[in-house]
């Protein structure tokens, strides 16, 4: 990679940074479920995802990761989130990424074969994400923020709820912005 792909990757990285920020920060509705722990309904996993695709996995997950821990940080009421929201938000923008590289996405032009891989790979990259953070949120809760079982348990049976209506959200709107977005990145980053 040359010294001016390199400096288009940090550049839209970055931008990607702020783009998620903006989608958590200003997009969400948030849903308060015990004395002092919310959740939200969101899609900026489906920027991270976005991210991923445009920008690969390593720079598509650290946009997601870093944008997302961001909004945690400003937000009191997920502040003592950010690091869960770093490790989580990468490896979804990574798992989505790497299938879709593994996938050739970026040589697709065929609608359908970019929806299906689009799809595949934001199924699989928000699928882990179902599964992995209610469960990593527990732990993360009880034995890091110190918070009691019943507590960290009724959060992680909302978070799962809420995690599943998000992934499926995600899922559509980030093939429908990849759709919309993907051919100007092409031009971009064949300069």
């Amino acid at each position: 990679m040359n010294n001016n792909h390199k400096l288009k990757y940090l550049t839209y990285t970055v931008m990607f940074i702020a783009v998620n920020y903006v989608a958590f920060t200003y997009g969400k509705i948030n849903i308060q479920f015990t004395a002092g722990q919310s959740t939200a309904i969101h899609i900026a996993n489906a920027v991270v995802v976005l991210s991923s695709w445009l920008l690969g996995p390593v720079y598509g997950g650290l946009a997601g990761a870093i944008g997302l821990s961001i909004a945690d940080l400003m937000d009191p009421r997920y502040i003592t989130s950010a690091p869960k929201t770093f490790i989580m938000k990468f490896f979804i923008g990574f798992i989505a990424g790497m299938i879709a590289r593994k996938m050739n996405l970026k040589e697709k032009d065929d609608r359908k074969e970019i929806i299906k891989i689009t799809g595949i790979s934001a199924v699989a990259g928000l699928g882990f994400n179902v599964i992995v953070d209610p469960v990593f949120g527990y732990f993360y809760k009880q034995y890091v923020l110190g918070m009691p079982q019943d507590i960290a348990s009724i959060a992680m049976a909302w978070s799962r709820s809420i995690t599943a209506v998000n992934a499926v959200i995600c899922v559509i709107v980030a093939v429908i912005l990849y759709l919309s977005l993907y051919k100007s990145f092409r031009a971009i980053f064949k300069e």
